[in-house]
């Protein structure tokens, strides 16, 4: 889905994830303390820092057999993860994991962890662990499932759930997340049926309520999606109150459906909450961070869309949409690392060769880069881009693709036409190119 405004087209993300991994926001100063619930809170209870920020849902470290210096390892992960340093995570993690061998946690963190640097037999394997070390944890169990399903393998994500189900029939998480596999396979009417067999097992179980949610916008049954969500965010006054107003996944979902319907305003606010709640809910932060580029503010997109990238290092989305931010600033360098990243994660990605284009036609000066130079790779990019979007733009975009290349042969001739000053010098770059639009 790409979208056109202020000169450069954004390509968005649309998804949502099941699991609610790990995270705060990195680059926010020093260490933020995680409260782990007790032992007696039950599994799947929140982890949350000294703000009351969600950080990650675990069954509780201070309550799951890790004591000593296997909790310090594992305390020190979660830090590394706070902070987006994803390498750091791992290790500890991995530490912890040898020093409490028995233990679900580590290995269910470290799945999270390999799962976001796109290590997904690493991920797999460390979920895998997780239930072996326990058979009740569900978390892991889920987690497993739906890598498989989110990576081209639904049967098998079925056939799993099917098998631990049949052992484990009472539970409304595994019923949910087989719901959530099933809707991944587009096979709605059985998702839907899944879900609702959660609720009744467990009527306050949220996570079942989001698929319900989930399941309706990825049937594009839209005004099913926005009840559901109301249900869960808003409620339907004093007799059925909101069920989890602060839950990121259903903020996220309800912000995709505001902006593909035009709600801006809404959609921006409801990215926020999401990133708040869940500052590593990746979807979120790109979904945000694009929109504050669209809306010309590119400084506060930054933010955002560093994190995105972080927390995700293998996004194109969240690469490509840094690098317009970073673009629009006048940050050129970064700029086309970012881009440059973008199209070594995905080499179908049409859009990053234009923004390419963009930058190169609009820059007063790029370091290195002469301004025949400049010009010349605009007009490269700008004919790379035309060539892999093919004769026409898709419905409801706008690119100006013609016009762009005919400013920038146009500004070609212009360089091709000056004449060097007397005396033998070169001839001065050309000025006045027009500044980036914000």
């Amino acid at each position: 889905m790409k979208q056109r405004k202020n000169g450069t087209l954004f390509a968005l993300v649309a998804s949502a994830s099941f699991v609610a991994a790990a995270a705060a926001a990195p680059g926010c100063g020093g260490d933020k303390p995680v409260n782990y619930p007790g032992a007696d809170a039950g599994a799947g209870a929140a982890v949350t820092d000294n703000q009351g920020a969600q950080v990650g849902v675990v069954d509780g470290a201070g309550g799951s057999g890790l004591e000593g210096s296997a909790k310090s390892a594992y305390e020190t992960g979660w830090q590394a993860w706070l902070r987006g340093d994803l390498p750091t995570a791992k290790k500890q993690f991995q530490e912890a994991a040898g020093l409490a061998p028995k233990s679900p946690a580590p290995p269910y963190s470290l799945g999270v962890v390999e799962e976001h640097l796109g290590n997904l037999s690493a991920a797999q394997q460390a979920y895998r662990t997780a239930f072996s070390n326990d058979p009740e944890h569900e978390l892991s169990m889920c987690a497993y499932a739906l890598s498989l399903a989110n990576n081209k393998s639904p049967g098998e994500a079925d056939t799993f759930l099917t098998d631990k189900r049949a052992k484990r029939d009472k539970s409304p998480r595994l019923t949910a997340c087989n719901a959530e596999v099933k809707s991944l396979a587009k096979d709605h009417g059985t998702a839907q049926q899944l879900a609702q067999d959660a609720l009744r097992l467990d009527p306050d179980f949220k996570d079942a309520m989001v698929v319900v949610a989930r399941d309706h916008y990825r049937a594009r049954k839209m005004e099913l999606a926005k009840y559901a969500l109301q249900a869960i965010l808003v409620g339907f006054g004093e007799a059925s109150p909101a069920r989890d107003k602060e839950n990121a996944e259903a903020h996220l979902l309800r912000g995709l459906i505001e902006r593909e319907q035009g709600s801006r305003a809404a959609a921006m606010k409801d990215f926020e909450d999401a990133t708040k709640k869940r500052p590593d809910l990746v979807e979120a932060l790109v979904n945000l961070g694009s929109m504050r580029v669209e809306a010309g503010n590119a400084q506060d997109a930054v933010a955002p869309l560093e994190s995105a990238t972080k927390f995700a290092p293998n996004n194109a989305l969240a690469h490509l949409n840094l690098g317009d931010a970073y673009r629009l600033l006048q940050r050129y360098p970064e700029a086309k690392k970012e881009f440059d990243q973008a199209l070594a994660l995905d080499s179908s990605l049409a859009v990053a060769h234009y923004d390419l284009g963009l930058m190169y036609l609009t820059a007063q000066s790029i370091p290195g880069t002469s301004a025949d130079q400049q010009v010349s790779t605009a007009i490269k990019e700008f004919e790379t881009y035309k060539t892999m979007r093919g004769a026409k733009a898709p419905p409801g975009v706008n690119d100006e693709i013609d016009d762009l290349l005919n400013r920038a042969k146009a500004k070609q001739a212009e360089l091709k036409n000056q004449v060097a000053p007397a005396g033998g010098g070169a001839a001065p770059a050309a000025g006045g190119a027009p500044a980036p639009k914000k």
